[in-house]
């Protein structure tokens, strides 16, 4: 299964570095920017979760949350997101079971790949960016859809 732009996004459920369950339910009227990345602490995913971090408070202004994702587990993203100040959730897929659901591809068919959606408040996909290198495009992409769709 792949999730396409214009999909509406099936329900899920998965707990953040905290413990806390997090779902499409939970979020009420506002869009979500959900973004996959590899690993917590690498170059790459540092300097992404950390671009979301400081333009957080816009995305907060669009009516928009940021949850990050990765195959972590609840350890290693609390360590992640308290070195880096990380205001946003990040959800435990040590089973990758939502990595698939929304069929995020691996990278050099190895790694889990670095990919992002914005989900509009009727739970529908409005963007799909997969760009492994361009960890500064996800967040740039995700704000221009944001404020395109007016959020």
């Amino acid at each position: 299964m792949s999730i396409k732009v214009g999909d509406k996004v099936p329900a899920f459920s998965l707990k953040d570095q905290n413990g806390v369950e997090r779902s499409l339910n939970t979020l009420g009227a506002k869009a979500l920017v959900l973004f996959f990345y590899p690993k917590d602490d690498t170059p790459g995913c540092t300097m992404e979760a950390c671009a979301f971090r400081d333009q957080y408070p816009i995305f907060q202004g669009l009516n928009a949350e940021v949850w990050g994702v990765s195959g972590d587990g609840a350890s290693s993203h609390r360590r992640f997101a308290e070195r880096h100040q990380l205001p946003f959730p990040l959800l435990v897929d040590e089973k990758n079971k939502l990595r698939e659901i929304f069929g995020v591809p691996r990278s050099l068919l190895v790694l889990p790949g670095r990919v992002t959606y914005v989900i509009d408040k009727e739970q529908i996909v409005r963007l799909i960016f997969n760009a492994m290198l361009d960890a500064s495009g996800h967040v740039s992409n995700s704000k221009s859809i944001l404020e395109q769709l007016g959020s």
